[in-house]
């Protein structure tokens, strides 16, 4: 049981370091083709720090823990939404671009829609669900580089980070196969020692992945929203945040289901449903609903949006290790 603890903590810090060394290589390699920011931002950057939840639930799908694929894309939305938004609102509320939060926010509902199909009507996700999940991806990337490259001056991009290193090629292309190779290697650790830490325990895998495994992978998010908190630059904490859950319903979820179909696991029963079906999946959607509804109504975010996702947060988790 130790041992298998501290492999999933090395898990989680192989994908956190090699998140960054993959996203470093991956933009240094970008910029020396003269790609623009946006272009980079949103293509290299977001994927980059999202393929920790993709190696995950494919390393997962792939193993036949379709529990861990399944858990991981639905933990990290409500981690991402009620942790980590909710902790930038809280603690800085304020005006919203609007505009720049409308195709995200309509991306994420559309592909919501598509994902509750096949939970609630089909049971699984087959193959061909997967397949469009990675257009809506594509295409979203797509829309959101043209938008970018017509009206730069609508991407709030964060400038006065730390000056971009210029790294040798040679050195970009190392850190680029070693963080690709090491992310792979986390989630292995991951998935394979959250499934023993579950049985030691008594809990289902489901309840790992949604909380553990969920917050692992979203520690770049994490990190980026506190970093914006500080800089003073709450707005942009919470439009990766959005970016980020559309990614994590439709590369990762996307790409895991492609590779492996799975049906929708039973983790708990919560009065005699798939708790996943009455409780998790409606959690997602309405975290996501009370901190983008109100939000573009009245173009600004509230104090109270981000204590009442926190609560919704520890009630949630409460509920997972509770019963």
């Amino acid at each position: 049981m130790i041992k298998a603890v501290i492999l999933f903590v090395i898990g989680l810090v192989l994908l956190i370091k090699a998140g960054d060394w993959f996203v470093d290589g991956a933009t240094g390699i970008a910029k020396r083709f003269n790609l623009p920011d946006i272009v980079v931002g949103a293509t290299v950057v977001s994927i980059g720090t999202t393929l920790p939840e993709v190696m995950v639930s494919t390393t997962g799908a792939i193993q036949g823990l379709s529990s861990m694929a399944y858990g991981n894309a639905i933990g990290s939305i409500i981690c991402n939404t009620a942790l980590i938004a909710a902790i930038s609102i809280a603690f800085n509320p304020g005006p919203v671009n609007t505009k720049s939060m409308k195709m995200p926010v309509l991306f994420f509902f559309g592909s919501a829609l598509i994902y509750c199909i096949s939970a609630y009507i089909l049971g699984e996700f087959p193959r061909y669900i997967g397949v469009i999940m990675l257009v809506i991806c594509f295409t979203y990337l797509w829309l959101t580089v043209r938008e970018g490259m017509r009206n730069p001056d609508s991407i709030e991009e964060e400038e006065d980070e730390e000056e971009s290193k210029e790294h040798a090629l040679w050195l970009d292309i190392v850190l680029l196969i070693v963080g690709a190779a090491l992310i792979a290697l986390g989630a292995n650790l991951l998935v394979d020692n959250g499934t023993i830490i579950a049985h030691e325990v008594g809990v289902p895998e489901t309840v790992i992945a949604l909380t553990f495994v969920a917050l692992g992978t979203s520690l770049p998010e994490l990190v980026t929203t506190i970093t914006s908190l500080k800089k003073g630059h709450a707005h942009l904490g919470i439009g990766n945040v959005i970016g980020a859950n559309v990614f994590n319903l439709v590369m990762v979820s996307g790409v895991a289901v492609t590779i492996a179909p799975f049906k929708v696991p039973v983790g708990k029963l919560l009065a005699g449903h798939n708790a996943s079906l009455v409780l998790e999946i409606p959690v997602m959607l309405a975290v996501m609903l009370l901190m983008c509804c109100p939000a573009l109504a009245s173009k600004k975010l509230a104090r109270w949006q981000g204590i009442l996702l926190l609560a919704i947060y520890v009630a949630f988790l409460a509920f997972q290790f509770a019963f």
